[in-house]
């Protein structure tokens, strides 16, 4: 069954039929285990990789360390959840090292961003510190290359 999620992970668009042909798994086994997939959340979502700077629609990207006073009882799990549902977070990830959490957000301009951190983020009670980091350029998003894979553009050095 595995062989199935794999060939979805890489392109939502087959069809049973398609995954049937490139796995031996029989068309009617393919369409229970997407369907029981759908229904208990083991395929939370299909997804399209846009470049939006091709259609002229910049967006800005920053990658949020944050650092947080876990809470009796539920640990980072509450404050986690107060954080995701704002629509600017993107990915909310509970991590290890310096900081607690790494957060992606999106937004329209950098000063969206900044409003998103100082007017949301930060006042809330259970947040220590935030670190903003602004993504610069995009080469690669959920294991497509955005650009510069069409090959080197540079000259090897030679000695």
């Amino acid at each position: 069954m595995k062989q199935i999620f794999e060939a979805l992970e890489k392109d939502a668009r087959l069809t049973p039929e398609q995954i049937s042909t490139m796995t031996g798994i029989p068309v009617a086994e393919v369409e229970k285990t997407i369907k029981k997939a759908e229904k208990n959340r083991t395929i939370l979502k299909y997804k399209t990789v846009v470049d939006w700077a091709k259609l002229g629609e910049e967006q800005v990207w920053a990658l949020l360390e944050v650092k947080v006073i876990p809470q009796r009882d539920v640990g980072f799990d509450a404050i986690a959840e107060r954080i995701y549902r704002f629509p600017e977070a993107r990915s909310v990830y509970l991590a290890s090292g310096t900081y607690d959490l790494a957060i992606l957000v999106a937004g329209k301009t950098m000063q969206e961003v900044a409003v998103f951190v100082s007017e949301k983020l930060a006042p809330l009670e259970t947040v220590q510190s935030t670190v903003t980091h602004f993504i610069l350029k995009k080469y690669k998003e959920d294991g497509e290359i955005i650009e510069g894979g069409e090959g080197v553009k540079r000259l090897p050095v030679t000695p």
